[in-house]
């Protein structure tokens, strides 16, 4: 009907100018002739298949026998190296804003991808160490493959391994992609600059936070609603956040940290503490050390 065309004419001219408007405010009215940020779709397509290239019996597809697995192993990896290259070229352009032709950036994506996917033998083992604590740590578990395929904390601990790494190469558009898909999964809301030690577990999982700059020890185990924030933020001369300041807690190894605490700011939680929370009222955990 005239009436509906002209409806959808006037929208997508609104749309248009509000697009305009939006790009020219914040200084990128560029001549955008693709698309200029990575895709959702595309890095949540190759977490998956890095998922299935650390644990192919178990994250890999159900057809997959042990005969194939290697076979499956090198298959996947050439595919989810070049789907990566795209998508860190496009992060890279992004950031570069025009500075370096084409070809460079693709050259510079394609080492940072190298150097990522030849961190995951290190990367499996150190998720081994995880999905122990878990079945360790849990008297309900049956089996580690049981801790592996279905527990909300594994998945999320999988994926904040693989962004942290897309983090500490400079590509947080990548990194934060990822641990977004877990958190929507699991519940589970750990920032990919988080640093995390070895043998991590997080039990139950809905409604943790942990932020951008917490550090978490060796064997720290977390369960749900757990809160590892920031207290305060400070700002610059125009009143803007200061970005990158550590704000967030320090929790040292063999800590333990139960339901419902909240702990904010630069503090430090001792080794070996276990920390609880009545449920009736917010527990203030004061500093052990500075």
């Amino acid at each position: 009907m005239p009436s509906d065309k002209h409806l959808i004419d006037t929208i997508t001219a609104e749309l248009r100018a509000a697009r305009h408007n939006w790009r020219e405010r914040q200084g990128r009215e560029l001549d955008l002739g693709s698309r200029e940020l990575p895709s959702h779709q595309a890095v949540h397509q190759a977490v998956d298949t890095l998922c299935a290239i650390l644990f192919p019996m178990r994250l890999g597809p159900p057809d997959l026998t042990k005969e194939r697995e290697d076979q499956f192993v090198a298959y996947m990896l050439g595919n989810v190296e070049r789907e990566l290259v795209s998508q860190v070229t496009l992060e890279l352009q992004y950031l570069d804003r025009g500075q370096q032709d084409l070809v460079a950036l693709r050259t510079q994506a394609s080492g940072q991808v190298s150097r990522l996917l030849a961190q995951l033998p290190a990367l499996r083992r150190q998720l081994d160490e995880d999905v122990l604590a878990a079945y360790h740590g849990d008297p309900a578990a049956t089996c580690v493959d049981e801790v592996l395929i279905s527990y909300p904390g594994v998945e999320a601990i999988i994926h904040h391994r693989i962004a942290h790494g897309f983090y500490r190469a400079g590509l947080p558009m990548i990194a934060r992609i990822i641990a977004e898909k877990a958190h929507s999964a699991t519940g589970i809301d750990i920032h990919p600059g988080a640093t995390i030690g070895r043998a991590f577990f997080v039990d139950h999982g809905t409604g943790v936070v942990v932020g951008e700059t917490a550090i978490i020890g060796d064997r720290v185990r977390i369960y749900q609603n757990v809160t590892l924030g920031a207290v305060r933020f400070n700002k610059d001369e125009t009143g803007a956040l200061t970005k990158g300041e550590p704000r967030h807690p320090i929790v040292e190894d063999d800590v333990v940290v139960y339901a419902g605490a909240t702990i904010l700011g630069r503090i430090t939680i001792g080794r070996g503490r276990q920390l609880r929370c009545d449920g009736s009222r917010r527990r203030h955990f004061v500093p052990v050390s500075n």
